[in-house]
């Protein structure tokens, strides 16, 4: 599961380096606008609907991993 967002993560910045560490205080490529393609991203990968409060706690991986696994099931 972890792999398989890192990779939506690395689609969706078109970054291969990126990796468990990213943060929207560390990576400045994710602006508002790759947030939302992000979200969009994660929630077609996982079959899953985001929800708005969901979507604003969503500033690092670990976070949106933890949201994602919640959501998913896993």
């Amino acid at each position: 599961m972890r792999e398989r967002l890192l990779d939506v993560f690395r689609r969706t910045f078109e970054d291969v380096k990126i990796n468990e560490s990213i943060s929207q205080k560390n990576y400045e490529n994710w602006d508002s606008l790759n947030h939302i393609n992000l979200i969009v991203e994660i929630e077609n990968e996982f079959n899953i609907s985001i929800e708005p409060d969901d979507i604003d706690k969503m500033k690092d991986f670990s976070t949106v991993e933890k949201i994602v696994m919640g959501k998913s099931g896993n």
